[in-house]
């Protein structure tokens, strides 16, 4: 859609769209493919295990966090970005707030506010223990304890 010839946002499937004069207020939980050319004020959240995708148009807005494993961002987002797999931002992205990631490509012209960040894929497993520490698997069981 916006990269070269290996990109796998080209062939996309579409579950939901959000028209360009469609104002959503709310949080959206989704699992599939969601094309946003409104307006979301809230978070847009999907299964990280899931293979779902968010692609945002150069008309699109999204006011909230989004915590979505492929993203495609060609519109303004205020609020940080998560995504375990991958974040295409095509030359007309905006974002404020900070980009985590595992895979980047980036179009001349993308604009970020915030930090980019790479996260590891092994990285996103640990985040999912909140409360618990990550195990060192070189501890000894009396090291564990303290």
């Amino acid at each position: 859609m916006f990269g070269g010839s290996g990109n796998k946002f080209k062939t996309a499937k579409v579950d939901t769209l959000i028209g360009h004069s469609a104002e959503v207020q709310g949080d959206i939980l989704y699992k599939g493919g969601l094309h946003v050319d409104g307006k979301v004020k809230g978070n847009v959240q999907a299964d990280d295990d899931s293979d779902s995708m968010l692609i945002l148009s150069e008309r699109g807005m999204i006011e909230g966090e989004i915590h979505v494993p492929n993203v495609l961002l060609n519109g303004e987002v205020n609020g940080d970005v998560h995504a375990c797999e991958r974040v295409e931002l095509a030359r007309h992205a905006r974002v404020n707030g900070n980009v985590y990631y595992n895979l980047l490509e980036m179009a001349m012209g993308a604009e970020i506010n915030g930090s980019l960040v790479h996260r590891k894929p092994q990285e996103k497993r640990l985040l999912e223990h909140k409360g618990e520490p990550p195990r060192n698997p070189n501890a000894t069981p009396e090291a564990a304890k303290s």
